[in-house]
């Protein structure tokens, strides 16, 4: 019945409508009808009405629309709902609806859809969004979004998240990022990336971070850069 409906009155329902529509009847609702669907009536729709929305669904709602979810819209889609958001989707999340993705909706994300993030929206995803972030999705990071990196965010990347930043990517993490590295993360530094660190990287790395280096390690650090090393760390 509601996939009948057209979509000049489907775009007439009031929004008290909207929020009464059934998991059922949201289910039922045509890639047509949702983007038929204003702002409003999308804020109206229930969580467990988003959470029964399909993946063509998802991918009909419009930017304008995506940006004015909820938090609680944003926390209720499936994984396979947050998979299928296309990039300009991804980039109409607000930074708080970014900040309120499940660990799980983190993982599920695409690396085309991790390549799409802003600088903003990197910043706010939370210390455990990026421990629950994939070796390939934390390779595609861009490095100005890297660079933007708070330090919290930084030492909550896993070893093998850490093990997995291009050379690139090290380079642009900033001396503060650096110094936020646990000790578990240094000692997994790949020996290409500590090729790759710069001088005032390397001399901010904690005197427990170079003690946790290996001999490998050491000996790939360069020559400008033993010699710009501060008493402490050696």
């Amino acid at each position: 019945q509601v996939a009948a409906i057209e979509t000049a009155d489907v775009a007439a329902l009031k929004t008290s409508q909207v929020a009464a529509l059934t998991t059922t009847g949201v289910a039922a609702l045509t890639t047509d009808q949702v983007v038929a669907l204003t702002t409003a009536q999308i804020s109206a729709v229930t969580t467990s009405g988003v959470a029964a929305l399909s993946t063509a669904q998802v991918a009909a709602i419009q930017t304008a629309d995506v940006a004015a979810l909820k938090t609680s819209q944003v926390q209720a889609l499936t994984t396979a709902g947050t998979a299928a958001l296309t990039t300009a989707q991804v980039q109409a999340l607000t930074t708080s609806a970014v900040a309120a993705l499940r660990t799980s909706q983190v993982e599920a994300l695409t690396t085309d859809q991790v390549v799409a993030l802003t600088t903003a929206q990197i910043s706010a995803v939370t210390t455990s969004g990026v421990a629950a972030l994939t070796t390939a999705q934390v390779a595609v990071v861009e490095t100005a979004d890297v660079a933007a990196l708070k330090t919290s965010q930084v030492a909550a990347l896993t070893t093998a998240g850490t093990a997995a930043l291009t050379t690139n990517q090290v380079q642009a993490l900033t001396t503060a990022g650096v110094a936020a590295l646990k000790t578990t993360q240094v000692a997994a530094l790949t020996t290409d990336q500590v090729v790759a660190l710069t001088t005032a990287q390397v001399s901010a790395v904690t005197t427990t971070g170079v003690a946790a280096l290996s001999t490998a390690q050491v000996a790939a650090i360069e020559t400008a850069d033993v010699a710009a090393l501060k008493t402490s760390q050696v």
